[in-house]
Order: C-alpha cells, then sequence, then structure tokens
C-alpha cells in the first residue's frame, strides 16, 4: 500500500484522504454490523483521526453496541453509501469501510470479530485471528 490512500461514496459527494498506514484490519460479524452493511459483515481499517481528511458533509447513525458504548456510521447523505465508523471505546481512531477504498486489493485484515454471529454462508478466512465476541482490551 502507499499513502496517502483515497476512497469514497457511489455518488462521489464524499470522499476522503488518509496519510498513515491503517493500525489494523478487521472482519466484524455483529448483527449490527450485518445490518448496517447488507452483508455477512462490516470490512474496516482503523486509522488515527487526525491523519484522516473528509471532503463532503458525513451523516452519523448513533447506537449503542454490547458494550454500552456508543458507535457511529458514517454515511454519504447523498446516495447512502456507508464509509466511516466511530466508536467510544477508540477514541483516536476512524474506521473506514474497505470497499470504499479507491483501490482495495491492498488490504491485509488481522482478526474476525462477533464470530459467533457469523453466518453460514459467509466463510471466515482461515488465517485471521478469530474472536466469537469482542476481544478483551
Amino acid at each position: 500500500m502507499s499513502t496517502p490512500f483515497t476512497g469514497g461514496c457511489l455518488c462521489g459527494a464524499l470522499r476522503y484522504e488518509c496519510t498513515a498506514e491503517p493500525a489494523g484490519a478487521g472482519l466484524c460479524y455483529c448483527r449490527d454490523c450485518q445490518k448496517s452493511t447488507g452483508s455477512g459483515h462490516a470490512s474496516t481499517l482503523f486509522v488515527p483521526n487526525v491523519e484522516l481528511t473528509i471532503f463532503g458533509d458525513v451523516k452519523y447513525y448513533e447506537k449503542q453496541a454490547d458494550s454500552g458504548r456508543t458507535v457511529r456510521r458514517g454515511f454519504c447523505p447523498t446516495c447512502g453509501s456507508q464509509l466511516l465508523s466511530r466508536a467510544d471505546v477508540l477514541p483516536d481512531f476512524v474506521g473506514i469501510r474497505a470497499g470504499s477504498l479507491d483501490e482495495p486489493s491492498w488490504v491485509k485484515f488481522t482478526m474476525a470479530i462477533y464470530t459467533s454471529s457469523a453466518q453460514s454462508w459467509d466463510a471466515i478466512a482461515q488465517d485471521l485471528a478469530v474472536f466469537p465476541e469482542m476481544p478483551s482490551q
């Protein structure tokens, strides 16, 4: 991968640029991520807030997670593409949905969380660290 990397929504109204390599990348199989993405999991990279520049307006949907803390999912108010996530548990980082990257082929996922909620039709890669729920911090 090379920095900076860029991405955006389906209609192009919302764009971003990140000047740092991701601190991590994971797949979340919780029911909230399944419902919010319309797929079996959310594919997310985590980058420092200070290294991400957003161009355009982001609309956030807030929901309380199993932990009791708030998770905010950011999407384009024009086309509805979900691009970002912010969680109280990781205040210095923002999650970027891997599918929103202009060039997503370089992403290497290292973990899968909430696999106890994974759907049988969404296989979990064998080379990932697997956690049935949220790993301890």
